[in-house]
């Protein structure tokens, strides 16, 4: 039935000239995650006279934040879980069918199909894609053996299960990329909830974390909690003593660098990433693989009224994060509404805040507030606050509570 409606609504205002004339102007959104989905919605509250339209091919969006607690059997798969029901309620046209080609000349996206959807402007929120050729040995295949549950779903699953089935003794390795990549402090959020796991469930086993970095986001603070928490447990072995993984052998579960192989129980290659595909296809990306946006609308700077959120865009200083997408989303869609109303949109104050679990009563977080400079998002000098590196165990538990309550918030702007 939903797919029935969308197509009739598509026909209407493909078909009816008549209709079309008197419509206001229409807006597609590809990508129903944490940008698409808050955008599509900001849309609507900005101006309700706008058609929009979220294409977004899965019923069912799976939430990345949260997910490494799932991993560890810390949360249960269905918290993550959100529909497109209230989306729909909002007055946005859901279209339950992938993106296969954008024409940024004819303003038209093609779905797949065959059905094209003709834009005003057009909003692209694909998230990440994997660099299936950045890693010799790793490709789609080698995920179910070494999973990357950088993406929420089956694989957060799959990872969770060799987990559980890993004998105790047994070596879990995460690599983790260079960046830049979707949750900077992700790997040693995960790092830290498997060692919880690893020390509840599996105290003779050791995880390594082989990482192409020599600095990492809260770095103090993770550093200090293993030490509290997990000493001996985990080792993290930087870019500078060689970790960097330059190939995978996934029949074995061997993770190889310059100087070492490391054969694992349980191997999580978290691979470099690049804009989703249909980013690409659609000429807004550049050669890092990533789209460069206008700081104050969003508007690539490749194609002219196509603009990127979240994930996918160089948004300089802003992280890819949840928030910093949801940020970004109602930025963006404020914008439109101004350049369709033939108003100069205002420049941006977007805030992007960040908690993180080094255990399940022990959290800590990061926060930032970013402004057009020059043609890049900067963060304003003194705005940014980081959880103290010594404090009570009283505000850890704290921080663990607000990042629950974090995770709510987020996920009701866009999906509740």
């Amino acid at each position: 039935m939903r797919r029935r409606n969308f197509l009739e609504a598509a026909a209407t205002l493909l078909l009816a000239p008549r209709a079309l004339a008197q419509a206001a102007a229409r807006v597609a959104v590809i990508g129903g995650g944490f940008a698409g989905a808050s955008c599509a919605r900001a849309l609507k509250k900005a101006d309700p006279r706008i058609a929009v339209t979220l294409v977004e091919p899965n019923p069912v969006f799976f939430a990345c934040p949260s997910s490494n607690a799932v991993i560890a059997g810390l949360r249960e798969m269905d918290r993550q879980r959100f529909t497109y029901e209230k989306v729909r309620a909002d007055g946005v046209v859901v279209a339950p069918v992938a993106a296969a080609a954008v024409d940024a000349t004819g303003r038209t996206v093609t779905l797949a199909d065959g059905t094209r959807l003709r834009y005003d402007r057009l909003v692209m929120a694909p998230g990440i894609e994997i660099r299936w050729d950045a890693l010799p040995g790793y490709d789609e295949a080698a995920t179910r053996q070494m999973p990357h549950a950088w993406r929420a779903g089956e694989q957060t699953l799959l990872l969770r299960a060799q987990l559980q089935a890993m004998e105790d003794g047994g070596l879990v390795v995460i690599s983790a990329p260079a960046s830049p990549y979707r949750c900077p402090p992700g790997p040693y959020e995960r790092a830290s909830l498997i060692a919880h796991f690893l020390k509840t469930h599996k105290p003779r086993s050791k995880l390594i974390v082989l990482d192409a970095k020599d600095l990492f986001p809260q770095q103090r603070l993770f550093v200090n909690a293993w030490k509290e928490l997990y000493s001996g447990l985990i080792e993290w072995v930087p870019l500078s003593s060689g970790g960097t993984v330059v190939a995978v052998e996934p029949a074995v579960r061997t993770l190889v660098t310059d100087f070492e192989r490391y054969r694992a129980a349980v191997a999580n290659v978290i691979p470099p990433q690049k804009a989703g595909a249909i980013a690409e296809a659609a000429g807004v990306t550049d050669r890092s693989g990533w789209c460069p946006i206008d700081p104050v609308t969003f508007e690539s700077k490749l194609q002219p009224n196509i603009h990127v959120i979240g994930d996918a865009a160089l948004a300089g200083a802003m992280p890819k994060s949840a928030f910093a997408a949801n940020a970004q989303a109602r930025s963006c869609a404020a914008a439109i509404a101004s350049l369709l109303a033939e108003r100069e949109p205002a420049p941006p104050k977007l805030i992007s805040s960040c908690y993180s679990l080094a255990a399940p009563d022990y959290g800590f977080s990061v926060a930032g507030v970013y402004h057009p400079e020059g043609d890049q998002l900067t963060e304003v000098a003194g705005s940014g606050g980081v959880s103290p590196v010594q404090a009570p165990r009283s505000l850890r538990v704290q921080e663990a509570n607000y990042a629950e309550t974090w995770f709510r918030t987020i996920t009701a702007e866009a999906f509740g």
